[in-house]
């Protein structure tokens, strides 16, 4: 019963680390990605569709990417929607294709992006400490009910903060390996 709690905490520390994954593979660093567009979303057809829906997304060239919608007649809502994204980019379109060219990052640029990173980074943490607390709150109210005795509680305890120090450090890593890169000229 007790694995099954802490099992479930974990599970729930590593979806906050998916997250952070996710999150960070959508910062720009200079090089082309189709992560970039992940979270644009496109109104067609009556309806928001993210980009990746309606569109392939490629790297032709390192610092630029292109994107050929399934049907032509979207183009201009793609348009519309990287316009009004906050990638600051903008679409070159030839009628068949959008093509966004990445520019260099400058060197502030770099930084505010490094502090998205830092405090998405801190965000993560929050959440994996949040995991935890609720873990702990649920063992203790078990220990009180009499579900578990004070040694179980304890050693379950420990087990949790192993495993919660165990995916701050996975945080911290990807945080710090998402800043390199961005800092990588």
């Amino acid at each position: 019963m007790i694995n099954d709690i802490l099992q479930d905490g974990e599970d729930r520390m590593k979806g906050a680390i998916s997250s952070l994954e996710g999150d960070l593979q959508g910062y720009r660093t200079g090089r082309a990605s189709p992560h970039l567009l992940d979270k644009i979303e496109v109104e067609v057809y009556g309806t928001e569709m993210k980009l990746n829906q309606i569109a392939t997304v490629s790297v032709p060239e390192p610092q630029q990417l292109g994107i050929r919608p399934f049907d032509q007649t979207t183009l201009s809502a793609i348009e519309r929607a990287i316009l009004k994204s906050d990638l600051g980019l903008t679409p070159n379109n030839d009628g068949k294709i959008i093509r966004l060219n990445i520019p260099r990052l400058t060197e502030e640029r770099r930084r505010d992006l490094n502090k998205l990173v830092g405090k998405r980074v801190e965000e993560a943490k929050v959440a994996v400490r949040n995991v935890r607390r609720d873990v702990q709150d649920f063992l203790r109210d078990m220990e009180k009910e009499g579900e578990i005795s004070e040694d179980e509680l304890h050693q379950a305890l420990d087990t949790l903060q192993k495993l919660t120090d165990y995916y701050i450090g996975e945080v911290d890593k990807l945080g710090k390996q998402k800043e390199a890169e961005i800092m990588e000229v």
